[in-house]
């Protein structure tokens, strides 16, 4: 008799704790709603990869520890993740308050793997031990805008460097040195491993989440909508459908929120990063989605929403097929998946804005069906029963 592993899911405390997410994302993605600068886009960017990178580190810790997680510390750094989701409301006054959290939330995420009788070290992202990427972050207290999210983002890239090239034996390395050098005792070192199928399920929930605005973004809109006829009910219908597309894509079809990749073909190193910005991608269409809802009334959609949408699935589709090649299923139709869902946004982009906010979202959904459509008669072929 051949015994089952049991798999493991997501904790009661892991699920608690995701509720910062649903806070955090809902926040960030105003910072792209409505807006055409670049420079709005950038702090985007950076606030969203700061929020990312702090909810990673103790998605890390309930990975590794399991049950034995410490409720105490995650629930410290909810409340440090709650600030920092607070202060993008209005980031120009409280870009401050922002930082402070960033840096109290990593520095507990440092302090987690601390024990009187060792101390873990995370092979696959010794992010979590914070070093140097946190002293950016730290000078900025005393700088302000826009220097100051200058060094956050320095702060950011150094844990993006560290993250792909940095090991855990080197980190090991540096804290036994840093021992020696302050005549301090160090406890023994533990080397700790991710368990892959359950972060790719948490990784998977935060995907959901973030569909999960759109959603919220589009319902919200809907309200505000003067006249509910024809027009607005085709616009809500195309954002449910291509809301389904990315679905299938990045979650059905998918690995930890990743269009089309496989469970084996990337591990934490390329995974971690990539999740980072195809949830970004996703969150930035889910505040450009409420702006299409909006501009119902008005019968076309704004240049800055239609590149804002057009864009990001594009991206979304270019990570799809290099996340197929990676986990080595791709095939010719990727060409056709690439021409369609690169180039009919970018067609959108240039040359959509005498179409009306439905038609431009059902195109939409046009593009990212051909990636879809591909997967399906394979997974026929997989499920299909074995014949006499």
């Amino acid at each position: 008799m051949i015994r089952k592993t049991e798999e493991r899911h997501a904790s009661w405390l892991e699920l608690f704790f995701d509720l910062v997410a649903v806070a955090g994302v809902a926040q960030l993605s105003h910072l792209v709603r409505g807006t055409t600068s670049w420079s709005d886009a950038g702090l985007y960017v950076v606030c969203f990869l700061a929020f990312w990178t702090a909810w990673m580190c103790f998605t890390v810790y309930g990975n590794v520890t399991g049950e034995a997680a410490r409720t105490m510390p995650v629930l410290l750094a909810m409340a440090g993740l709650v600030f920092m989701a607070g202060a993008v409301h209005d980031i120009g006054e409280h870009a401050q308050a922002f930082a402070i959290a960033y840096v109290a939330v990593r520095g507990l995420a440092s302090r987690v793997w601390e024990s009187r009788e060792n101390t873990r070290i995370i092979v696959e992202w010794p992010v979590v031990h914070a070093g140097m990427g946190v002293v950016p972050w730290f000078v900025s207290f005393w700088v302000d805008a826009p220097w100051k999210y200058a060094l956050w983002a320095l702060g950011l890239g150094i844990d993006l460097v560290a993250g792909l090239t940095m090991s855990g034996e080197r980190v090991a390395a540096r804290l036994a040195d840093r021992a020696s050098q302050s005549k301090r005792p160090l406890p023994g070192l533990a080397f700790a491993h991710l368990d892959l199928a359950h972060f790719g399920e948490r990784l998977g929930l935060f995907t959901i989440i973030v569909l999960g605005e759109g959603v919220l973004t589009v319902t919200e809109a809907m309200t505000e909508a003067p006249d509910w006829e024809g027009p607005l009910f085709w616009t809500v219908l195309g954002v449910l459908a291509l809301l389904a597309a990315l679905w299938g894509a990045a979650l059905f079809q998918g690995f930890g929120g990743i269009p089309y990749l496989a469970q084996t073909a990337w591990g934490p190193r390329i995974l971690l990063p990539v999740h980072c910005l195809v949830a970004g991608l996703l969150a930035a269409l889910a505040a450009g989605f409420g702006d299409v809802v909006e501009s119902v009334s008005h019968g076309h959609v704004a240049v800055g929403t239609r590149w804002l949408l057009c864009g990001c699935v594009a991206a979304f589709t270019v990570v799809g097929v290099v996340a197929r090649v990676a986990s080595g299923t791709g095939k010719r139709w990727d060409f056709v998946a690439v021409l369609a869902g690169a180039g009919i946004p970018a067609g959108l982009g240039f040359a959509g804005g005498a179409l009306t906010p439905a038609r431009f979202l059902w195109v939409l959904v046009v593009a990212v069906l051909p990636g879809l459509v591909r997967e399906f008669p394979r997974r026929r072929r997989v499920a299909a029963p074995d014949g006499p």
